[in-house]
C-alpha cells in the first residue's frame, strides 16, 4: 500500500461522522443559460482578458484559418509549438520533439485543442497537450482550438459532460491569460503562465 492509500485508510478509520453528498439539483436548475452560448462565451473570455475568434461559416480549410490567426495575433512569434499537427505557413514544432519540459522554455506560441468551453466564465477544458503538460503554462501565448458545438452554458453542464466522456487522467480549465492581483492590489497579466490567450472557434 502506497503512502496515498495509507493516508486515505487512516482517514476512513478515524472518521466519526459521515455526511451524505449534498443535493446540487437546486443549483443546477438555477444555473445560467444563454440564448447565444457562443456570444456569451466570447464575452466572458474577453472579460477574463482573452479573445475569441470564429472561423467563418463554410470555412473549408480550418488549419489555414488557424495559421492566419497566429500570423495576425502574433506576427513577431518565432517559436511555435503545435499539439494539433502541422499548420500551413507556420513553422511549428511538435511537443514530442522536446526531450524535457524545460526545453519548451522560450516558446512564443503554443497551439492546443480544447475539449469543451463554458459560456458563463469563458473557461476551456484542455486535456490534450502532447508529450509535456508544461506546454500549457510555459508558453508566452496560447492558441486554443475549440469546436463551437462543444460550448456549454455553465460549469454544471461542463462537469456532467466530462464525467460522461472518457477523458485522460490530466486536464485543466483555462480562462484567459494568467493573472494575479496580490501585489499592491494591481492586476498583473502573465504572472505565472501565458500572457495572452486566443480561442479559435471552428
Amino acid at each position: 500500500m502506497g503512502s496515498r492509500e495509507e493516508i486515505f485508510e487512516k482517514l476512513r478509520r478515524n472518521t466519526r461522522e459521515v455526511h451524505e453528498y449534498p443535493d446540487l439539483s437546486p443549483l443546477e436548475r438555477e444555473a445560467l443559460v444563454h440564448e447565444d452560448k457562443i456570444a456569451a462565451f466570447a464575452e466572458s473570455l474577453r472579460a477574463a482578458g482573452g479573445k475569441a475568434v470564429s472561423a467563418p461559416e463554410g470555412e473549408e480549410d480550418v488549419r489555414a484559418f488557424i495559421a492566419r490567426t497566429i500570423h495576425e495575433e502574433y506576427p513577431e512569434a518565432h517559436t511555435v509549438v503545435s499539439a494539433t499537427g502541422e499548420l500551413p505557413g507556420v513553422p511549428a514544432a511538435a511537443p514530442e520533439t522536446f526531450a524535457s519540459p524545460s526545453d519548451l522554455d522560450g516558446t512564443d506560441v503554443a497551439v492546443v485543442r480544447g475539449r469543451l468551453g463554458v459560456a458563463e466564465n469563458g473557461a476551456v477544458w484542455i486535456d490534450e497537450c502532447g508529450r509535456h503538460r508544461a506546454l500549457l503554462f510555459i508558453a508566452e501565448a496560447l492558441v486554443i482550438v475549440l469546436d463551437r458545438n462543444a460550448v456549454v452554458d455553465n460549469m454544471h453542464q461542463a462537469y456532467a459532460a466530462l464525467e460522461e466522456a472518457e477523458a485522460p487522467s490530466f486536464g485543466t480549465f483555462i480562462s484567459g491569460p494568467s493573472k494575479t492581483a496580490d501585489i499592491e492590489q494591481a492586476l498583473v497579466f502573465g504572472a505565472h503562465g501565458a500572457r495572452s490567450i486566443v480561442v479559435v472557434l471552428v
